[in-house]
C-alpha cells in the first residue's frame, strides 16, 4: 500500500468540487433557453414546494477591500449608497420568480452570501428579509444563515438578522498568522473573531461556523496548528476546513496578490490537512462529507446521521430541497432538472431586472443520463458510497468507470462490490477523484485548458 505522500503525488490532479453535475464548464448553453429554465423550475416547484419547500440563495457582492485568496464574484467599493439600489433590484428579481410560481413558495432554507453580506447595514438586511417573507410562508424546520466578516459584523447586524429568523452564521477566518493574512489581504486579529463568535452566541444563534483554509501562501504546518488551537478555544459548532483553490486564470477573481512559488507544495498541503483533521477530531469534531466538520450537537452532523445531508452550490447543507432559487448577480439556481446562472455584471443585472426579464445568461437542462450521474455523484459526495442495484441507476459507461477505479481500489481508497461502491476512510480525501470517474462528460472530453483547482 502506498503512503499518503505518494498517494497525494499520484492523485493530485485538476478536478471539479462537484457542487453540481454537470459541472459549469460542461453546461450545454447552446440548447439552454429561459423558457426551458422556467419550465424546469415550474415542474420542480409543483413536485416539491408543498412537501419540502424551496431554498433561497442571495448574493450580496460588495466588499470594502479585496481579499486576494477569494474566487467569488464581488465589487470593491466603500460607497454604501450602492446598498438600496441593489436590494431593490434583488426584490424585483424575486417578484419575477413569484410570477413563475402558481402559489406562495414555502421557504425552507435561506442563505446570504457574498461578497460581504455585512457590508450592508443591519436595517437594509432586515428590510430585504422582511420584504421576501411577505410573499412566502416558512417551513416548520426552516434555517436562515449568513456569511459574516469578523471585522465588520456588529451586534446590530446579528440582532437585526436574529429578529427575522436567522440562527446560523459562518465567519471567514482563513488563518490567524499575520504573514499569511497580509499575503491574502485579510487582516483580522483573533480578538475580532472571538468578539463576533461570542456576540452571536449571546444573542441566541444556535450554530456558529468558522471557515479555515489550508494551502495558503506562506502557510506552514505550525500556522495551521496555531489556527486550530485558537479555533479550539472558541469551539464553533461547525467548521469548513477548505483546501485553497488557486484559480488565478478566472477573470476578475483577484488571485494575483502573490507568486505561485509562495504556495505550499501538494505534499505540505496534504500534511496541513492531515494535521488539522487529526487535531479537530481529537477535540470532538466529526468529519462531514468533504472539507466539513461539526460537533455532534450541530444540525449538519444530525443530517449526516439521518442520511439527509445534501450538497449544492451553497456547499453542504443540513436539509435537501429540490428547488433552489439564486437571487443577485452571478447567483446560480437549481431546479434539479436544470441550472441557470445570473449575469455577473451589476449594470447588466439592473438593466434586465428593470425590464422585467429574469437576469439569466447561461444554464443547462439535464437529460436522463445527467440525472443518473448526478445521483451517483451526490451519493459519493454526501455519503461516500453509491449503488446501481436499482436498474434505473445503471448507465452504459459504468463498467469503464469501475475499471478506471480499479487502481484506487488496489491503493485501498475504495471497495467495489457487485452493485455498490464505497469510499474508505483512507480514500475520503480523494473523493473528487472518484467522482471524476463517474463524470462521463469529463471522461468523454477532457478540458484542453485548466478549468479546475487541484484535488489536493
Amino acid at each position: 500500500m502506498l503512503g499518503m505522500h505518494k498517494l497525494v503525488n499520484k492523485y493530485n490532479v485538476a478536478g471539479p468540487r462537484y457542487t453540481s453535475y454537470p459541472t459549469v464548464p460542461y453546461w450545454d448553453n447552446n440548447t439552454f433557453s429561459l423558457i426551458k429554465w422556467k419550465s424546469s423550475l415550474v415542474k420542480s416547484f409543483k413536485e416539491s414546494n408543498a412537501k419540502e419547500g424551496i431554498s433561497l440563495y442571495i448574493h450580496l457582492p460588495f466588499c470594502e477591500s479585496l481579499c486576494t485568496f477569494c474566487g467569488c464574484n464581488k465589487r470593491i467599493t466603500k460607497q454604501h449608497s450602492v446598498e438600496a439600489p441593489y436590494l431593490n433590484a434583488v426584490l424585483k428579481e424575486w417578484r419575477l420568480y413569484l410570477d413563475v410560481f402558481d402559489e406562495k413558495p414555502m421557504i425552507k432554507e435561506l442563505h446570504l452570501g457574498g461578497g460581504t453580506p455585512t457590508f450592508f447595514s443591519p436595517e437594509n438586511l432586515q428590510f430585504l428579509i422582511k420584504e421576501i417573507l411577505k410573499s412566502a410562508i416558512l417551513a416548520n424546520d426552516y434555517e436562515f444563515s449568513f456569511e459574516g466578516h469578523p471585522n465588520n459584523t456588529t451586534r446590530e447586524h446579528l440582532q437585526a438578522l436574529y429578529n427575522v429568523g436567522f440562527r446560523r452564521v459562518s465567519y471567514g477566518v482563513q488563518d490567524y498568522n499575520e504573514t499569511v493574512q497580509k499575503a491574502i489581504h485579510r487582516i483580522q486579529p483573533f480578538k475580532n473573531v472571538k468578539r463576533a463568535t461570542e456576540l452571536a452566541r449571546e444573542i441566541g444563534y444556535t450554530s456558529v461556523g468558522h471557515d479555515i483554509i489550508f494551502g495558503l501562501p506562506f502557510q506552514t504546518l505550525e500556522h495551521v496548528k496555531q489556527t486550530i488551537l485558537k479555533t479550539k478555544e472558541l469551539q464553533p459548532d461547525r467548521l469548513a476546513f477548505y483546501s485553497y483553490a488557486h484559480v488565478p486564470w478566472i477573470k476578475g477573481n483577484g488571485q494575483r496578490g502573490f507568486n505561485d512559488n509562495d504556495l505550499p507544495s501538494p505534499e505540505l498541503k496534504r500534511a496541513q490537512y492531515e494535521l488539522g483533521k487529526d487535531m479537530l477530531t481529537k477535540v470532538g469534531y466529526l468529519e462531514i462529507g468533504m472539507d466539513h466538520f461539526a460537533l455532534p450537537t450541530d444540525t449538519l452532523y444530525q443530517s449526516l446521521i439521518e442520511s439527509k445531508l445534501h450538497r449544492n452550490f451553497m456547499g453542504y447543507t443540513a436539509s435537501k430541497t429540490q428547488a433552489m432559487v439564486g437571487l443577485g448577480v452571478s447567483s446560480i439556481s437549481d431546479s434539479w432538472y436544470g441550472f441557470s446562472q445570473n449575469v455577473k455584471g451589476i449594470e447588466s443585472y439592473y438593466n434586465l431586472v428593470n425590464n422585467n426579464i429574469l437576469p439569466v445568461y447561461r444554464g443547462h437542462i439535464l437529460n436522463n443520463e445527467d440525472l443518473i450521474i448526478r445521483k451517483h455523484i451526490l451519493n459519493l459526495m454526501c455519503r461516500f458510497k453509491t449503488s446501481w442495484a436499482d436498474v434505473s441507476l445503471y448507465f452504459k459507461e459504468l463498467p469503464e468507470a469501475l475499471m478506471q477505479l480499479k487502481e484506487m481500489e488496489t491503493d485501498g481508497l475504495l471497495k467495489i462490490n457487485k452493485n455498490t461502491l464505497e469510499v474508505t476512510k483512507k480514500g475520503q480525501p480523494f473523493v473528487r477523484n472518484v467522482c471524476m470517474a463517474f463524470d462521463v462528460l469529463l471522461q468523454r472530453k477532457a478540458p484542453n485548458t485548466q478549468l479546475f483547482s487541484m484535488t489536493v
